[in-house]
Formats: C-alpha cells, sequence, structure tokens
C-alpha cells in the first residue's frame, strides 16, 4: 500500500506561519441569504443543447464531432494550429512533458510558487523539479534566477502565467535558445490572456489549459495542449488514446494512456468556447470594478499590472499586507462568517510534505506570497452587486 507523507508542521520551524490555517466555516450571508463562492461556472448557454445532442445519438464517449471541433475552436481563441483535448489540466501538462521525451534523470525548471500539479507532471515523468522563487512584482517564475538552476540534464522550463497574468516570455524563450530547453506553458489560470499582443498557449513549444470548473472556460473536469508544431501535435494525439497505431488497431508503439476528453464533455467545452471572448473581458471587468473599490484601502495589495501584458485575472488575487491590522486567515473568517467564501494562495512546492525534505533551500518571495495572498470569488457570473456586498463585507470587518 502506497505510504502517506507526514510532516508535522514543528518541521518547518519559522516557515510554520507561513501555511494556511483550517478553512474557515461558511455561513449564510445575513443580506443576502446565501453564500457566494470563490467561483463557478456560468453554464447558461448551449452547454444543455449540445449535450442533450450527445444523448441522442448515442456518441457520449471518446468519439464525436463535439471534440474535433472544440479542439479547433479553442487552438483558434489561442492563435494556435493545434489543440489536443484530454482529461484535465494536469494531464495535459503530464502528456506535453513525456511528448517531448522528458523522462528519468532529466530536468525541469519550475517555480516553486504554483499549484501542485504542475510539480506532480514532472515528477510523473521521472524527471526532477527545479524550483526557482517568485518575482515580487507579477508572481510569476523569477526570470533572473533560471540560468542558475539550469545544469546539463535540464530539458525544459514550464512557465506558469500566475492567476492569469503572463510570465515574461521574451526573457524566458532567450534563455532556452541560449541552452536548448523546450519551453511549456502552463496556461491552466490563463485562458484568452497576452503577452504583448501575442496569445498565452502559442508562444512556447507547447502549452497546457485546465477546464475544471472554476477555469474561465470549463468542461467540469478536461484540460487541451495547444501547439504551432505539427510533430508535437501527432505525437500527443497518438499518445493521449493508448498509443494505438494508425497502421493497425492493438498495435502501440509508444507507452500511451487513456487521457482522452469525452464527446459529453467537449459539448460543454464546445457551447462555452462560443463565448471565450464574453467569459474572459467578464473576468477583467470584474477586476476593474475591485480595483477601484479596494485600492484606497491601506494594507492590501492589488493584482499584478504589467506594461504590454493582457491579465484575464483567472481569480481576484490580493495580498494581505500587516498595516491592515488583521492577517489573511482572519479576514477570511470574518467574511466567511458573512457568506464570502475565499480561498488562499497556493503554498509553494518546497513547503509541501511530499516534497519538503528535497528541497532544504528557501524561496522567500514565494513564502510572503503563500503568507499573505487570498482570492476573493471570481466568477464569471458575480454581479455587480455580489461585489459591492464583498468590498463592503471587508470594510467592515477590518
Amino acid at each position: 500500500m502506497i505510504k502517506k507523507i507526514e510532516l508535522n508542521l514543528k518541521e518547518l520551524g519559522d516557515l510554520a506561519k507561513i501555511i494556511p490555517g483550517p478553512e474557515p466555516r461558511l455561513r449564510v450571508s445575513p443580506t443576502l441569504g446565501r453564500i457566494i463562492p470563490v467561483c463557478e461556472p456560468k453554464l447558461d448557454g448551449n452547454e444543455s443543447t449540445y449535450v442533450a445532442r450527445c444523448l441522442e445519438t448515442n456518441w457520449i464517449s471518446s468519439t464525436g464531432n463535439n471534440i474535433e471541433q472544440f479542439e479547433k475552436k479553442f487552438a483558434r481563441c489561442c492563435g494556435t494550429r493545434y489543440g489536443i483535448s484530454c482529461t484535465s489540466g494536469t494531464t495535459a501538462l503530464h502528456l506535453a512533458l513525456v511528448t517531448l521525451g522528458i523522462g528519468k534523470g532529466d530536468e525541469v525548471i519550475i517555480p516553486t510558487f504554483t499549484m501542485i500539479a504542475t510539480a506532480n507532471a514532472v515528477t510523473y515523468t521521472g524527471a526532477t523539479p527545479v524550483l526557482v522563487d517568485a518575482e515580487p512584482d507579477t508572481w510569476n517564475i523569477d526570470t533572473e534566477q533560471i540560468e542558475e538552476k539550469i545544469t546539463e540534464r535540464t530539458r525544459a522550463v514550464i512557465v506558469v502565467h500566475t492567476y492569469g497574468h503572463p510570465a515574461d516570455m521574451d526573457k524566458i524563450l532567450s534563455i532556452a535558445k541560449k541552452y536548448h530547453l523546450y519551453v511549456v506553458e502552463d496556461a491552466a489560470e490563463a485562458h484568452g490572456a497576452e503577452y504583448k499582443g501575442k496569445k498565452i498557449g502559442s508562444i512556447g513549444n507547447i502549452a497546457c489549459f485546465s477546464f475544471y470548473a472554476n477555469k474561465i472556460i470549463t468542461t467540469g473536469e478536461g484540460g487541451m495542449l495547444t501547439t504551432n508544431d505539427k510533430k508535437i501535435a501527432e505525437v500527443a494525439k497518438e499518445l493521449r488514446s493508448h498509443a494505438f497505431s494508425k497502421e493497425r488497431h492493438f498495435w502501440h508503439q509508444y507507452i500511451g494512456y487513456n487521457y482522452r476528453m469525452t464527446n459529453l464533455q467537449a459539448a460543454i467545452g464546445l457551447a462555452q468556447v462560443e463565448r471565450f471572448d464574453e467569459f474572459v473581458q467578464l473576468r477583467i471587468e470584474h477586476a476593474r470594478l475591485y480595483n477601484s473599490m479596494l485600492k484606497g484601502i491601506k494594507g492590501i495589495t492589488l493584482p499584478p499590472e504589467t506594461k504590454d501584458v493582457k491579465n484575464v485575472y483567472w481569480m481576484y488575487s490580493i495580498l494581505v499586507e500587516d498595516e491592515l491590522g488583521i492577517s489573511r486567515d482572519e479576514l477570511r473568517g470574518r467574511l466567511a462568517e458573512r457568506g464570502v467564501e475565499t480561498r488562499t494562495f497556493f503554498i509553494p512546492m518546497h513547503l509541501q510534505p511530499i516534497y519538503f525534505r528535497r528541497y532544504p533551500q528557501r524561496f522567500p518571495i514565494a513564502e510572503e506570497l503563500c503568507r499573505k495572498g487570498m482570492y476573493l470569488p471570481s466568477a464569471s457570473s458575480l454581479t455587480e452587486k455580489e461585489i459591492n456586498y464583498v468590498v463592503k463585507s471587508i470594510i467592515s470587518v477590518i
């Protein structure tokens, strides 16, 4: 039986104070009569119509017209020639890495400040995740620290566009070219984002998207690879389906995976991608409203804004500074009592029980982001009234 990796917080020493406390108990808002979730899908388009069509025609598995249509339309939204659907953002990352031939003995550079799927996907291949701290201004991987982590075993850099804000792709591509490395974009949080006019998902060798229910575009669960490289697309498409050969059935020339998206999921995705620009713009407009209402509050740092990039604010993310007078966890607890659900930022990879003993070094920016960061409700379906309520609730409890 698999062994659970235990980590007593005492082992962390002074780092223990960085780890978020237990989730606060949510109560129904006395004003609204309900809870405002941190995120939820917006499914009021053609989703039910397209799913019903699958059921009526019996095309519910991994074959069906919706899959190809969804792949083509999503790829077009990302400015790429190819889209390869799969079961999740995590399997998209794993599929991307194995398609590029990354495996045991290799190293892949990733940010320590990311969701654990990034590190796990590297680990699945047998390669080693090599961690880099975050930038203080964008919260993305610190490009100034990448080169010092490169060795003769380094094969790729995974770039996470954190919370929808694009990373410094010019610098990363320059480093990758110098050292002959692949660039994988972890764009799970960045549907519709842009870097200097280029669509996120079209800049590296391959990109990976998630369609989990809290993403800007959702299929419930699901993922997508995007690329402009025909060979990468062909291999990834073959690997995701047990590596069935085109020559004959039950003939396998690779170790393949069952990472296929279903036609039912693609039906939802197809309806969602029809409103791609609308959903992206809603996230941006909600962020502008939050910004206008929160900008005068001393002790709250607003999400990053960088010249020449389009941040899509997958989650509206703030830092609770010491000047606010209460901690991030205290603020979350008080908001929960008023029916406002929130989330903490990612716990960095070097502080995770399963990775902690591998990485004795410190990553101070990621640690501060973990200590201070939280998301406010961020769904595309949010109303101005709800945003007003969230902000007024913050003001009332500090």
